[in-house]
């Protein structure tokens, strides 16, 4: 009978000086054992590395093919005179030439489709400590508020809020977090009209500034992705929004729904491959969580964890394959690598959404998510590294792999990006990503300080850091920026960005108080 290992964690707990008995005076400690996050110096699942290189081929045959056909062009286009271009010229002359001009415009145009641009941005922050928006209470709250508030509203035992309590002291999350003041309310029930208010709430303050800035006016607006995991509303969330910004009624339009935190990559995916079928368009991708619908009033503790850790954000993405875009755009779409464990049982139930006994519906975090997101990380990375890494290190993988009697080597990714964006879900897990990716404090500092002052705002999260690169100026041009993202399923997925100008401060940012 074959026996899986698990990933475990040791740490040392120092309890004080033993005062009694016959070890007295001697320092007295106990051991905890935690799953943790799998080690990358274990063995790697082959199939993920030829999964990459198949992607690679099948990505990189228009960037051979396309030199080869050029360098055939300008081999014939070179022995052409002056004569053979004037109106004397024979018919099968001006025949090839004509052809040849219309093969190398199908290369162009639909052969090789035109990148996938980044316009701009925009994610959403209240203007101030408190803001009052359709009989919605939105607020800043430190965690020594959310427990006392989470004591006057009666809706918790002191066991539930001792086990907030921890959570809380140990999560990363700063004191300045937005939360709804409803939740906070007693004996407080979901309610549609609330949620759907928030919804409105935060998707429009980020989609207003974001056509603030841009001057993009919604008509030309000709795709529309809006993904929220834990509110489905009839008429739904992107419904919503063609209807307040009268979007015009041919919009290719979608609602995602029910995929987690890394939703908004998955969104960001979907616009890229809409884009190629609709030339020269705009896509908006708006992407939130709506924290009154799944904020959970009970005594479970894989239930409980998502209280401590989820906050209010938005964030509106604008897209476009319009070549003439590429001179105000400020990144270039290079990959998107999505992993799904869903067929894994462990991994499919890790993250879902269950009923306590007392009938309180919510998300219910496994004890074992730690381990399991570590596992679909390194299959992602895994499978990214061939697109991205510099071939010494990928030579230094294969050597490692080839020689069975070592450990697979981990690349330094920080030789293929110059920023990393990592989903803010808790100092435990950004510790750990850290750790095993080698990265140093520069690579984590967008990541921290998104968790600190914003909390885990889901899918949102990346384009805070994005955000928060911005406002610190630390992007140039040609940069490469990489936003990972962990939901539901089990799903790990990664987007890759280049810079294609150096990025100013913004006038608008959720980093910058004066912004609103």
């Amino acid at each position: 009978m074959s026996m899986k290992m698990e990933n475990l964690s040791t740490e040392i707990v120092e309890m004080g000086v033993q005062h009694t008995g016959p070890y007295a005076g001697s320092p007295n400690f106990s051991i905890r054992v935690r799953r943790g996050l799998p080690s990358f110096l274990n063995s790697v699942n082959l199939k993920y590395v030829k999964l990459g290189y198949l992607y690679l081929v099948s990505h990189g045959f228009y960037l051979v093919i396309a030199p080869v056909v050029v360098l055939i062009l300008g081999a014939i286009l070179g022995k052409l005179t002056w004569s053979d271009f004037s109106f004397n010229c024979s018919l099968t002359n001006t025949l090839c030439l004509i052809g040849l001009l219309c093969v190398v415009l199908y290369l162009y145009l639909d052969f090789i489709p035109p990148p996938t641009y980044l316009v701009d941005f925009a994610c959403y922050r209240p203007p101030g400590e408190l803001q009052i928006v359709m009989q919605n209470e939105t607020m800043q709250v430190s965690k020594e508020d959310f427990i006392e508030l989470a004591r006057k509203s009666g809706n918790f035992d002191e066991n539930a809020l001792a086990i907030q309590q921890q959570f809380l002291k140990s999560s990363g999350i700063g004191d300045e977090t937005y939360l709804p003041k409803t939740i906070f309310q007693h004996g407080y029930k979901k309610s549609l009209k609330e949620s759907r208010e928030e919804a409105a709430m935060v998707m429009f303050g980020a989609i207003d500034d974001l056509l603030a800035t841009t001057k993009i006016k919604p008509k030309d607006i000709s795709i529309l992705i809006v993904n929220c995991s834990s509110l489905s509303t009839t008429p739904s969330l992107s419904a919503i929004v063609i209807n307040h910004y009268k979007l015009k009624h041919d919009i290719c339009s979608f609602n995602l729904g029910g995929m987690g935190c890394s939703a908004g990559i998955i969104a960001i995916d979907l616009a890229r491959d809409l884009l190629n079928v609709y030339p020269r368009s705009y896509a908006l991708v708006v992407s939130t969580e709506i924290i009154s619908y799944s904020w959970y009033s009970g005594k479970e503790v894989d239930m409980l964890i998502p209280n401590c850790f989820l906050r209010m954000g938005c964030a509106a993405i604008l897209l476009s394959n319009h070549r003439l875009v590429r001179w105000k755009a400020k990144y270039e779409l290079k990959q998107v690598v999505r992993t799904h464990k869903g067929m894994d049982n462990r991994s499919f139930n890790s993250v879902h959404v269950k009923e306590d006994s007392e009938g309180n519906q919510s998300i219910s975090v496994s004890k074992d998510v730690m381990e399991i997101g570590g596992h679909a990380l390194k299959d992602n990375i895994t499978i990214l590294g061939t697109l991205v890494l510099p071939l010494s290190e990928q030579l230094q993988f294969f050597t490692s792999l080839l020689n069975s009697s070592s450990k697979p080597y981990v690349p330094n990714y920080k030789l293929a990006f110059e920023h990393i964006c990592i989903q803010a879900t808790s100092k435990k897990v950004l510790d750990e990503i850290q750790k095993n990716l080698g990265l140093t404090e520069d690579y984590m500092e967008p990541s921290r300080k998104t968790l600190e002052r914003f909390g885990n705002t889901s899918s949102s999260s990346v384009w805070y850091e994005l955000a928060c690169l911005e406002a610190n100026k630390k992007v140039k041009r040609g940069d490469r920026i990489w936003q990972i993202a962990f939901g539901s399923g089990f799903k790990c997925n990664s987007a890759v960005w280049r810079a294609v100008n150096t990025i100013g401060k913004p006038k608008k940012s959720p980093w910058i108080e004066d912004s609103s």
